[in-house]
């Protein structure tokens, strides 16, 4: 994870340790810490809609949630930062039809999300992220 926090930052997202030679969209995910209050820094792969940004909590399809879509539902305030520019965001949890309609997008970006999403024992949140102006 440091490593590839690193390989993002110093090629502004054009190479991720995910990606091997060029990396799929990947944004830098800055939550606050629900128990500390810290920031904390996630690369998360993402897709688009229209101008929000579609995340998903795969967590490689483990039976837990990553730790920062915990975060995000605690305080839905973060920001992303892509291609070196930083951008404040507000999280929403996405459910239902719209869930739906937001799942290819994410496969598109990722095919891997399919298998991950059979092997984890709950189901994987997915966040709209839109910018907060």
């Amino acid at each position: 994870m440091p490593l590839d926090r690193r390989l993002i930052r110093l090629t502004r997202g054009r190479v991720s340790v995910i990606g091997w030679r060029t990396a799929p969209p990947t944004l830098l995910l800055t939550t606050r810490g629900r128990k500390t209050g810290l920031p904390r820094e996630r690369p998360v792969l993402y897709a688009r809609d229209g101008d929000a940004y579609i995340v998903i909590g795969s967590n490689w399809g483990q039976n837990h949630h990553p730790s920062w879509s915990v975060n995000l539902l605690a305080d839905p305030s973060a920001t992303v930062t892509i291609n070196g520019a930083t951008t404040a965001v507000r999280a929403t949890l996405v459910e239902g039809t719209e869930r739906d309609r937001l799942w290819p997008l994410l496969l598109r970006v990722w095919p891997a999300f399919h298998d991950y999403d059979a092997r984890a024992d709950r189901t994987l949140r997915i966040f709209r992220l839109d910018t907060v102006t």
